[in-house]
């Protein structure tokens, strides 16, 4: 509100306020807007109820109701819900509820505190509502913080006098949007209340690849759900097939839903929203293996979300991070045969490159190059088992959701046609996603062990480079030392030797030199060919 609007109304005399109330539509605002013949009487009959008993509901001059809501029960009787106005001012706490019988008849009422307002006071300049804001964007750490003031009457506590109700938007501690809403005093600018405009919330999604999910969401201000994860400050938005190369952090559109329940559950869905649920909770899968299996606070450990794009660019059967709007991009698929590139471990692969950037940052070419994949397929793996999905069960068939019925496999990686299972000179040479495979057939090979086994369903049949016989740890063991080798030891130009001492290094921290955990990592490099 400019200074010059705001100088038309500075105290609120009868003239002043008869001015105001001119503004005002003389009719009830009906919501929802749909006209039903009894939805229509009752709310008329509970508007003659609350005039024929005014002293009741302190109903008077100046005052004005809202339709809110109207339940009918079976048997006729009426409950009509109306919030309430002052010379056009919502009335904050004036809320009340008429109950009358099929006839109409008054039976009773429900009313909160402030249903008698009388004010006296002087409409605040300017000023007085700014600081209120930059007060409270200062208190509650919203960054990047926008106000919208809104002069009210505010009565929840039963004395009524004129307020600023001010919500400041932002960002919240976890880079998630964040909201806040501080009322105070007009005359006084003294704060009267304070709270979140937007509230943790429970949907439900139904996934493409793991069934029915819970998700973590929010209910905004405007009555809508949006898939913003106030527990992780994750955000999940559709990119309306944007290039990938030309995404930002601001681009595309929030997910937003009226009832909180999100997709079909098909492949190739039509619902944009089928591939949000399965990034949403795929993304929360994998923050919660870093938080609950390493202690790690999100992708930077400094507690902030990520923003995660789905249909990016037309058919690119791809998903990628990027560091620069530090968010996730998944593709639709080929538009043939496979599908959104949202599954399980490829979320947990993508979110890996944001941790391996924020710590090893292993240059994405050469040897080093290799071990960067490696270890987003490793870890993409391990979110797989961690969820322990009865739809997506745990496997070491990376991507086999998404691209059937597999893109990369760890017990010999060179099934694939490209990828490598033994370390030799010209590794380094290789494409990274073929490179890799040194490194995901060694974390097998260590958790696993050599030659044939049947795991949730699938056969595998791991040979060694050198012929020989190796055992295996588990792979929650490998991917510990494998976490504190990346995390602690690897620097952004580690080869496979390197990346051989580094988890030797992490092997001793963690188990000790010489243990059966020391002795299976030495093995199973030596079994690839890294000494």
């Amino acid at each position: 509100m400019s200074p010059t609007s705001s100088s038309r109304r500075r105290t609120l005399t009868s003239g002043a306020l008869a001015a105001v109330a001119a503004l005002v539509a003389a009719g009830v605002q009906l919501s929802p807007a749909h006209a039903v013949p009894g939805r229509d009487a009752a709310i008329a009959r509970a508007k003659a109820n609350v005039a024929r008993n005014a002293d009741l509901f302190g109903f008077g001059a100046g005052q004005d109701l809202q339709t809110k809501d109207v339940v009918i029960d079976a048997d006729g009787t009426q409950h009509v819900r109306f919030d309430r106005t002052y010379f056009g001012l919502p009335v904050i706490g004036g809320d009340l509820v008429v109950h009358q019988d099929a006839q109409g008849r008054l039976k009773d009422s429900s009313r909160a505190r402030g249903h008698n307002p009388v004010v006296r006071s002087t409409v605040p300049t300017v000023p007085a509502k700014t600081t209120a804001a930059k007060a409270l964007a200062a208190a509650s750490g919203i960054s990047s913080a926008t106000s919208e003031p809104q002069l009210v009457v505010w009565a929840a506590d039963g004395i009524a006098r004129l307020a600023w109700q001010t919500t400041v938007s932002g960002l919240g501690k976890q880079g998630q949007p964040s909201g806040k809403v501080v009322v105070t005093d007009a005359t006084t600018g003294e704060e009267i209340e304070q709270f979140d405009s937007e509230h943790e919330a429970t949907g439900t999604g139904h996934s493409e690849y793991t069934g029915n999910v819970t998700l973590g969401t929010t209910l905004q201000a405007n009555g809508q759900y949006a898939l913003i994860d106030p527990a992780r400050g994750h955000t999940t938005k559709d990119a309306h097939n944007l290039a990938a190369g030309s995404i930002k952090a601001s681009s595309g559109t929030l997910y937003t839903d009226a009832d909180d329940i999100w997709g079909d559950g098909k492949k190739f869905s039509t619902d944009r929203a089928t591939a949000a649920v399965d990034a949403h909770a795929n993304t929360a899968w994998t923050y919660d293996y870093y938080k609950n299996t390493f202690g790690r606070n999100g992708i930077k450990n400094d507690g902030k979300g990520a923003t995660v794009f789905v249909h990016v660019g037309t058919n690119w059967d791809n998903a990628q991070w990027s560091d620069s709007c530090f968010c996730m991009m998944t593709g639709d698929g080929n538009g043939t045969t496979d599908p959104e590139q949202v599954d399980l471990d490829t979320m947990g692969h993508e979110m890996t490159h944001g941790v391996t950037s924020a710590t090893a940052n292993l240059r994405y070419s050469g040897e080093s190059g290799g071990l960067n994949e490696s270890t987003s397929d490793i870890f993409g793996t391990m979110v797989e088992w961690y969820a322990n999905n009865s739809v997506d069960t745990p496997d070491y068939l990376f991507s086999d959701q998404s691209t059937p019925p597999w893109l990369r496999r760890f017990d010999k990686p060179s099934l694939d046609g490209s990828s490598a299972d033994c370390w030799t000179k010209k590794v380094g040479q290789l494409d990274v996603h073929n490179s890799s495979g040194v490194g995901n057939h060694w974390f097998y090979l260590a958790s696993e062990g050599s030659g044939t086994k049947t795991i949730n369903g699938v056969t595998y049949n791991s040979p060694t480079c050198n012929g020989s016989t190796v055992g295996g740890i588990g792979n929650q063991k490998v991917a510990k030392i494998w976490y504190r080798a990346l995390t602690v030891y690897m620097t952004s130009t580690t080869n496979y030797a390197g990346a051989r001492t580094a988890s030797l290094n992490a092997a001793k921290d963690l188990y000790g030199t010489g243990s059966a955990e020391y002795n299976a990592i030495a093995a199973a490099w030596s079994a690839v060919s890294v000494a």
